[in-house]
């Protein structure tokens, strides 16, 4: 038997698809389709197809884990328990310092052992002189001259750790260096430096809000999962005797993981 229900989200998904309702030849349509789906499913059920399946034993396992996280959704936290979380936790929320600078590059693939000493010869020219200054000595590089409120996490991956560290202990307003980076040689104006911070709970309160969901989705589903552990006892097969062959099917190191098996996880 159908319900009103289900007839409703039939022509609601057809109407979602193609912007209008359903004509009533294909919602008759939609009707056998869901009928001929069900039937098929209870078939299927009759003869087993469901068991052993792992496709299905894991869409019934994601199941069971949206049905926790729903329990966690539908509740909706006071302006106080998301204050006291956000207090609790908010390292989450912590903004790494940013750095800008500009860079002229020295490359070791055109100057070879000479690219220090030319950075260290072109900072005696431009120690002075303004961040935009035009200077011919240096090499093209292959990404960006300047770079704008990088975090650390960023310039490692461009320039790798040792540029970054040095980078982060220049002070802002001048040239400096040779600073060595996976690419070669960099002298380095940092133009200005934005400090980490952890920014106040008003600025960010729908994303605490999130965050604080997610956590609570997490232990949801964790409560769920360990109350339904507790009926269940898991038996594991006994290993071979040390020294005996393994068992059809089963190599050697298979064998050393069952040897590594709890006792009480054997059946006696």
């Amino acid at each position: 038997m159908l319900t009103f229900d289900q007839l409703t989200r039939l022509a609601t998904v057809f109407e979602a698809q193609w912007g209008r309702e359903p004509t009533p030849r294909e919602l008759d349509r939609l009707v056998e389709a869901d009928v001929k789906e069900e039937i098929l499913y209870r078939e299927g059920l009759a003869l087993g197809l469901d068991r052993d399946d792992e496709i299905v034993r894991r869409r019934m396992a994601q199941k069971m884990q949206f049905l926790a996280e729903d329990v966690a959704a539908s509740y909706r936290p006071t302006d106080a328990e998301l204050k006291a979380w956000f207090v609790q936790n908010t390292k989450l929320f912590e903004e790494p310092q940013r750095v800008s600078f500009r860079h002229l590059y020295f490359s070791p693939d055109r100057r070879g052992a000479n690219a220090r000493s030319d950075a260290e010869k072109a900072l005696t020219e431009v120690k002075d002189a303004p961040q935009d200054v035009k200077f011919a000595g240096a090499d093209p590089f292959m990404f960006q001259d300047f770079y704008r409120d990088r975090t650390a996490e960023y310039l490692d991956k461009e320039f790798g750790p040792p540029l970054t560290a040095a980078v982060e202990k220049l002070a802002a307003g001048s040239w400096q260096g040779p600073i060595q980076s996976g690419f070669g040689w960099h002298l380095v104006f940092v133009d200005t430096v934005i400090p980490a911070r952890t920014p106040a709970f008003e600025e960010i309160e729908p994303d605490v809000k999130q965050a604080w969901l997610s956590d609570q989705k997490e232990k949801s589903v964790k409560k769920a999962y360990e109350e339904m552990r507790a009926k269940y006892t898991v038996l594991m097969p006994a290993p071979p005797p040390e020294g005996a062959p393994p068992p059809p099917r089963i190599d050697a190191k298979a064998a050393a993981v069952m040897r590594a098996i709890p006792d009480d996880l054997i059946p006696k």
